[in-house]
């Protein structure tokens, strides 16, 4: 059984590999003029992939084509680069061409999982115990779709994410409409979240202090939709990574697989194309 659906994996590898710089088979600058084949970029793409969908160690995925220190080093190289960002706002750009992203309505809230290996971007968890955690922050439009993601300490508040969160979203998408409306929980219920909100130009809709969550879910909802999506991806349930540049690379590469599948699932209805879904089930 495949990692994930070739309808969703094959686009992904397409925009993915376009990003990576040319490298030669064969190292040139080798001392004895010889040197191993390098390992293929795909080959490697597809142990990274692996590792996110179930969380394992580079140890256990790990091939005789492929060893778990190519992966490593891999990994740390594309994630300097920029890779998995930049091909998350590949993915933004075709949702709003084909479909159109609801920028009128931005939902934010971040969201605690395991970090047992500790590393830059961890702390310590109030809700775990006081063991190692990460807080992601999302950013989503007025359907779900993630447009950035940042990562801080399990300890940090989550109102203290708010301004990274939103220019994080800024740099991803470009341009902002007008009319912009934040929708925020109570944990965001302050006056310095409302006063950076204004200066922004924005409006917001915040949850207040001692009302039951349920009734002011109103259009909040999406984006706890959006991290129950991102929590099926085990690398993200259960952080082990320490490069601070390696864990936003999980966290981007997760935020575009949950993009393309929305694509996906949304333009089978608007446009044909050969091997479409005739399913809601990708393949």
């Amino acid at each position: 059984m495949p990692t994930l659906p070739t309808s969703l994996l094959e686009p992904l590898w397409a925009q993915f590999a376009a990003l990576l710089p040319a490298r030669e088979e064969f190292a040139a600058s080798h001392p004895l003029g010889c040197h191993r084949r390098r390992v293929p970029d795909r080959t490697v793409f597809e142990h990274v992939v692996l590792a996110l969908v179930h969380g394992s160690g580079y140890e256990r995925i790990s091939t005789p084509g492929c060893s778990d220190r190519t992966i490593r080093r891999r990994v740390k190289e594309w994630a300097e680069q920029g890779i998995s960002q930049a091909v998350h706002a590949l993915a933004l750009e075709a949702y709003d061409r084909m479909i159109g992203l609801g920028l009128g309505e931005i939902s934010v809230d971040g969201c605690i999982t395991k970090a047992p290996s500790s590393g830059r971007k961890t702390g310590r968890s109030p809700v775990d115990r006081g063991k190692q955690g990460l807080k992601r922050s999302v950013a989503t439009d007025a359907c779900g779709v993630p447009l950035a993601v940042v990562a801080a300490g399990a300890n940090r508040h989550d109102s203290l994410l708010l301004g990274s969160t939103l220019d994080a979203a800024r740099a991803q998408v470009g341009a902002m409409p007008e009319t912009v409306n934040i929708n925020l929980d109570r944990g965001y219920d302050s006056n310095k979240s409302r006063l950076f909100i204004a200066e922004l130009g924005f409006t917001a809709e915040i949850a207040h202090k001692g009302v039951p969550a349920p009734i002011q879910a109103a259009k909040r909802w999406v984006v706890e939709r959006t991290h129950s999506w991102m929590n099926d991806y085990g690398k993200l349930r259960r952080c082990t990574e320490r490069s601070g540049a390696v864990v936003d690379f999980y966290l981007y590469l997760a935020a575009t697989l949950v993009t393309l599948r929305m694509l996906i699932r949304r333009s089978t209805s608007h446009y044909r194309w050969q091997g479409r879904p005739t399913t809601r089930r990708l393949k």
